[in-house]
């Protein structure tokens, strides 16, 4: 059996049942269903407006401007810059995938990118306020000083033991 048609038939299974949950009214069912309606309406809410900044990101950014910042010469100042970039992201996860493969479609080194992906996982901005409002100033700003080093430095280890190796994204 192809991978696709596996793929469908476990979508499908999933869809079906969702609905015999409701119409048998088996709670835990019904609240998988009203999950997933809840975060696909999260999600379209956030994601075409992400992908519309990609896109002009993509049009409006040169390769030379992000080789420049980001690239094989940056060094220190393109991780930081990375995490600048991350504290702006929203839609978490969702939206720094795609824009990771844009930065690296552009030249951003992968020890940048790995940057990128793991600040924006951790140094939102909106995120870290609703944090400090709940845990306390102190509290965030420690972790936010404890958690950057270490992201910076599992990034470089991680994109330099990569580039050793020859690794390169395969295009989608």
């Amino acid at each position: 059996m192809k991978r696709r048609t596996l793929y469908m038939l476990l979508v499908a299974a999933y869809l079906a049942f969702i609905g015999i949950s409701f119409v048998a009214c088996y709670d835990p069912g019904r609240q998988m269903g009203r999950s997933l309606a809840y975060f696909a309406f999260e999600m379209l809410k956030i994601l075409p407006c992400a992908f519309i900044l990609i896109g002009l990101f993509e049009v409006w950014i040169k390769r030379q401007t992000i080789e420049k910042h980001l690239g094989r010469q940056s060094g220190l100042k393109g991780h930081l810059l990375g995490i600048l970039l991350a504290t702006t992201t929203v839609g978490g996860l969702y939206v720094s995938f795609p824009m990771a493969y844009s930065l690296h479609h552009k030249g951003a080194r992968l020890e940048v990118i790995f940057t990128y992906i793991s600040a924006s996982a951790i140094c939102r901005v909106p995120m870290t306020i609703f944090e400090a409002s709940f845990m306390g100033g102190k509290f965030s700003l420690v972790r936010l000083l404890v958690s950057i080093p270490l992201v910076v430095v599992t990034s470089m280890v991680l994109g330099r033991f990569l580039e050793k190796r020859h690794y390169a994204v395969m295009a989608g």
